[in-house]
């Protein structure tokens, strides 16, 4: 288990240290941490003095010092590089905490356990499969027989994957192309973008020849009137004398007063 931090203890630690040179000081510090990074395991002489990157002998002769002094030897031999030392208080700090957290992590799994066991649906959740995106060229044959290509083609694919993915392509052209040439300053034509996301082909007549439209004159209940404009899905009709919007396509929707 990898510990996270290496406690100092701080007032022993200036105690125990307040004798020694600032020299020796960084010594024992980096040893102590090398130590810990190691899991507290035995190390050698030699390797104390590679950690604290000894040139001379005079650094060789500190480090042993303080090996001597705050480290106990764990295995004697006659080349004193080939010693092994430990730190008595770090082994014991070190073992305590794997402890500790040793207890945690089994506490966490017995708890785990125990709500796994009050749980009455273990249907495990399956990994959802994506549903792929058909490939179709409904947005191409669309573009293709728009006659005002108006602002950007990525734009308007956009709005149209997103839109009209139930729309009949030409039929959805044809709308644009008799809603547009209807506009004589073709400067006024909206980006085809703009007009699929507003959903502008809903407003439009579905009869799409003007010529051979038929505009009725009656009402539901018979009376008479006449149309004098149009707009969205509302004509403007004159009945009795005032003016009046009726729905294009619902006739059963009241009339509206024109005030």
């Amino acid at each position: 288990m990898k510990l996270p931090s290496l406690p100092l203890f701080t007032d022993t630690f200036t105690a125990e240290t307040v004798h020694l040179s600032n020299n020796k000081i960084g010594i024992y510090i980096r040893l102590l941490c090398f130590a810990w990074t190691k899991n507290a395991k035995p190390f050698t002489t030699e390797s104390a003095f590679r950690i604290c990157q000894c040139l001379d002998d005079q650094c060789c002769i500190d480090v042993y010092e303080v090996l001597e002094e705050f480290f106990n030897v764990e295995r004697e031999c006659d080349d004193r590089n080939k010693k092994t030392w430990t730190h008595k208080r770090l082994l014991k700090e070190y073992d305590y905490l794997q402890g500790y957290y040793g207890k945690r992590s089994d506490a966490g799994k017995k708890g785990m356990a125990k709500r796994w066991e009050g749980v009455n649906n273990k249907t495990i959740t399956p990994i959802p499969n994506p549903i792929p995106i058909p490939n179709n060229n409904n947005f191409e044959i669309f573009w293709d027989r728009l006659s005002n290509k108006r602002g950007s083609k990525k734009m308007a694919k956009a709005k149209y994957d997103k839109e009209c993915k139930d729309q009949d392509p030409e039929h959805l052209a044809k709308i644009f192309n008799y809603f547009s040439n209807k506009i004589k300053d073709k400067t006024f034509i909206p980006h085809v973008s703009t007009w699929i996301n507003q959903r502008r082909f809903e407003d439009e007549d579905v009869q799409l020849d003007p010529k051979k439209a038929i505009i009725p004159t009656k009402l539901a209940d018979g009376r008479e009137y006449k149309t004098v404009g149009s707009f969205g899905n509302y004509f403007e009709i004159l009945l009795d004398g005032e003016k009046w919007y009726k729905h294009k396509f619902k006739d059963d929707e009241p009339l509206k007063k024109d005030i």
